[in-house]
């Protein structure tokens, strides 16, 4: 969303007479992978639920107990590349059955400026309540 001063014209670069404000909304997706490159942040691969359609990347910006459970998760449910996506050497990718909840910018059709928030097994039960 962009607002402005009433009678401001526009100008290029930066100005206190327009203001952007990101909107953010939360959602469920299926993990498809996890990214992790040594001094880089880690990434979560994820999918439309059900239909393992790649939908983008989200920042794993979880605490460290979190991230460990995270990680043994992953490791619990490895497997090959899914059909049809690229070599990402630095991938771990997982089985389908881990939900996750993801923070991300509202009204695109793939996740932008995305981070996971919260994971769980898909039991049938939706997620967990905190």
């Amino acid at each position: 969303m962009v607002s402005k001063r009433l009678g401001s014209r526009y100008v290029s670069g930066p100005t206190t007479n327009w203001l952007k404000t990101k909107c953010y909304t939360v959602g469920e997706f299926e993990l498809l992978g996890v990214e992790r490159e040594q001094g880089k942040p880690a990434f979560a691969l994820m999918a439309e639920p059900g239909t393992g359609k790649y939908v983008g990347s989200a920042f794993i910006s979880i605490n460290r107990e979190m991230r460990e459970r995270l990680w043994k998760r992953v490791q619990e449910h490895a497997r090959p590349p899914p059909k049809g996506m690229p070599k990402r050497p630095a991938t771990q990718w997982v089985k389908p059955g881990i939900k996750v909840r993801i923070k991300h910018l509202r009204g695109e059709e793939d996740l932008r400026h995305a981070s996971l928030q919260d994971f769980w097994n898909d039991s049938g039960k939706g997620p967990p309540k905190n």
